[in-house]
């Protein structure tokens, strides 16, 4: 990029900020963005806003976490009838979608450690418990598995390797340690599990054991469950290791729908995003014997966790055992889809989205979710009963086997993915409410939306969301799950969407405009056993008004912009995000030493999609009668940003500006096809998937630019 482009991204980005400094700001306009007169639609949504309950909402997520239910499993068809009949009684057309879709079940999961002179180290998984948990003992808690792990019976010597990142295993390359044959040992956190196992397999690894640090969501954190909220030492986090970030869903069929007709020729092999190679969670009871006993090389700087003794990398004083029996079938899921017509704008929908599948129990993740949208179909239902219709059609869905990989979601939108043009907004909770403190992500154009709503709904504290969401974010370093600089002039950070959950396959197959929502807090029992409705009711959320809360927000998302005068998207704040990506890309690359590589169409792009998005923001303050032409034209810019050839080695990944991370798997990278080809120091690459990002925006600012 010369000064001439760079002044002009400059000038570009000041310009935008001065323009709209009231909105990002965090101070309301007259009316939310995208209506004229709101004056009759504030009073709709004081009546919703009504209806949500923490006494209902506490009883929802108590019938939903009565037991375990594993997706495709007996107990999960009975939580889909619940759902179902929840979704009839509101008044919405409601039907229960099968898909068949390959899905492990663990047969037999074992591991043994063995000293150097042959002694018996420790033998599990040891089983989960903890002192007067009433849930613990169900015998239908699964034992601790990896979905999608391979089978297989190997015995080797152990390596740690820290978290599994890029830069661990550098560190093991730098130090001579080969990984071939070996039994890697990662402790979970920073990058998706998945990841650690990809790059275990990379380099010639025969198996993998994955456990929870106390340095990372046990003891050293704060008091574990029962005591407080952290991971108890025989907590153990499943969770699928599929390859998530080459693509989602059934592992058979990439881009099409298993439907339960599907012909077995349709279908294609799944080694395109499932390891070949052992994985298996334990807990830390279970790994501190192995870590101890491990001779080699101390850890470097950095990989010391919090278990009383000084880590090594190995090899060698450790051997391990491990068998794994995984049971592949095709299964049976179900989605739960309920259908509100619209009565002015029909053919576009606003989706809302929770999945309901759970590793154990899952009342956090996910039935905290599913409670609060319950609740907020509810009071959809009310508004129905009193005479209020969407104008635009209301699609609030149950997902299924999303645990294993955003199956029921990624299946349902390839089935519909003709219907994705029209779908103006997809709203995504999963971990609803883990505890206080509100957090959200969302697509550029939406992030003022989603402040917009936060800002009307009461926080159960004082005030209202907003105002509790800027003083946890004043008070605590907000953490970005993106490589993307922070949004400049708000009140309040809106995270950029990776994956890791429904959101995916609408915004970065089908190029969805997506949010999603949630309340965090103190979080030990991820995907345990402990994740229940004793630990919740003791830790996240006694007296349910978080719960409460979530109703409202996720509800007043659907509500308000299934009734907007014109689609509320931003794309002027879109314009200052790219622009900023592009910028920091730049930098990496002149840090990088890449300098051949030619910003300068790319950057002339941003600055006419800039240009496109101030004229179509003047059309939506003041908007034409009719708005469905309009609001296509709105749509099909986010459409835009998809390649038809996606992103390199992941083409169902079509998204160019954001995307899970190839070595991060959940966190976002923004223009990624540009900063993952600069990461490899590959320039041709990159120089490539910036005329890719080039021609994708200025796309999009010609279809911007024909607004009328």
């Amino acid at each position: 990029m010369d000064l001439r482009t760079s002044s002009l991204l400059s000038t570009t980005l000041l310009l935008l900020t001065a323009v709209d400094s009231s909105r990002i700001s965090g101070q309301h306009p007259a009316a939310p963005f995208g209506y004229s007169d709101f004056t009759p639609e504030a009073a709709i949504e004081e009546k919703f806003l009504a209806v949500p309950s923490a006494k209902l909402a506490g009883e929802e997520l108590k019938a939903l976490t009565a037991e375990p239910h594993l997706a495709a499993s007996p107990e999960d068809r009975r939580t889909a009838d619940y759902v179902a009949e929840k979704f009839r009684s509101a008044g919405l057309a409601t039907q229960i979608v099968p898909y068949r879709v390959l899905l492990n079940w663990p047969k037999v999961v074992r591991v043994e450690a063995f000293d150097a002179g042959g002694k018996l180290l420790m033998s599990g998984p040891t089983r989960e418990r903890v002192t007067g948990d009433p849930f613990q003992d169900n015998p239908r808690v699964v034992m601790p598995f990896n979905g999608s792990s391979g089978s297989g019976d190997i015995t080797g010597d152990v390596v740690y390797a820290n978290y599994g990142r890029p830069e661990d295993f550098k560190e093991l390359e730098r130090q001579h340690i080969d990984l071939r044959g070996k039994i890697v040992l990662f402790r979970y956190g920073i990058n998706f599990r998945g990841v650690k196992v990809y790059l275990a397999e990379l380099h010639g690894a025969a198996g993998v054991l994955i456990y929870s640090d106390p340095h990372d969501d046990g003891y050293y954190k704060g008091d574990p469950y029962p005591q407080g909220p952290w991971r108890p030492e025989t907590g153990v986090q499943r969770g699928s290791v599929q390859y998530l970030f080459k693509y989602p869903g059934d592992p058979e069929t990439p881009g099409i729908a298993s439907t339960p007709d599907l012909p077995d020729s349709a279908r294609v092999s799944p080694d395109g995003n499932q390891p070949h190679i052992i994985s298996i969670p334990i807990s830390y009871h279970d790994a501190a014997p192995i870590l101890k006993a491990l001779k080699g090389p101390e850890v470097p700087e950095g990989w010391q966790g919090a278990l009383p003794f000084r880590y090594h990398l190995g090899p060698g004083g450790v051997r391990v055992h491990l068998v794994s029996q995984q049971d592949y079938q095709r299964r049976t899921i179900w989605d739960v889809i309920g259908t509100l017509p619209g009565k002015d704008l029909a053919s576009e929908q606003v989706i809302v989205g929770n999945h309901r599948d759970a590793w154990v129990y899952g009342a956090v993740d996910p039935s905290s979710g599913t409670a609060a949208m319950l609740e907020a179909v509810r009071g959809v239902g009310v508004l129905l009963r009193a005479g209020w219709h969407p104008r635009r059609t209301l699609v609030f869905c149950s997902w299924d086997a999303e645990e294993e990989g955003l199956i029921g979601s990624t299946e349902w939108v390839e089935q519909h993915e003709d219907e994705m043009s029209h779908t103006v907004a997809y709203f995504n909770t999963d971990v609803g409410v883990a505890g206080p403190d509100f957090s959200a992500a969302a697509v550029p154009s939406l992030k003022e939306f989603v402040r917009e709503i936060a800002q009307s709904v009461p926080s159960p504290v004082v005030g209202t969301v907003y105002q509790q969401w800027r003083q946890n974010q004043a008070g605590l370093q907000e953490h970005r799950a993106s490589n993307a600089p922070a949004e400049s002039g708000v009140e309040v950070q809106v995270s950029d969407l990776g994956s890791g959950s429904d959101f995916t396959p609408f915004l970065q197959h089908a190029g969805v405009p997506s949010t999603d929502v949630g309340s965090k807090g103190p979080y030990g029992v991820y995907h345990s056993a402990f994740d229940d409705y004793s630990w919740f009711v003791l830790n996240a959320d006694p007296h349910f008004v978080y719960l409460q809360q979530m109703a409202r927000v996720l509800g007043l998302e659907a509500i308000r912009m299934a009734d907007a005068d014109v689609l509320p998207y931003d794309y002027e704040a879109y314009a200052r995000a790219v622009a900023s990506y592009l910028d920091a890309a730049k930098l990496k690359a002149q840090q990088e030493e890449i300098d051949s590589l030619d910003f300068d169409a790319a950057g002339a792009a941003v600055a006419r999609f800039a240009a496109a998005a101030a004229k179509a923001h003047a059309l939506q303050q003041s908007p034409p009668r009719d708005p469905a032409t309009l609001d296509l034209t709105l749509r099909a810019a986010e459409a835009d940003l998809l390649s038809p050839a996606g992103l390199p080695n992941r083409p169902w990944y079509k998204h160019l500006i954001y995307a899970p991370g190839e070595f991060t798997g959940y966190s976002a990278v923004v223009i990624p096809g540009v900063n993952e080809a600069l990461d490899a120091h590959n320039a041709p690459l990159a120089q490539q998937q910036l005329a890719a990002l080039f021609e994708a925006l200025d796309y999009a600012a010609q279809t911007l630019d024909s607004a009328r």
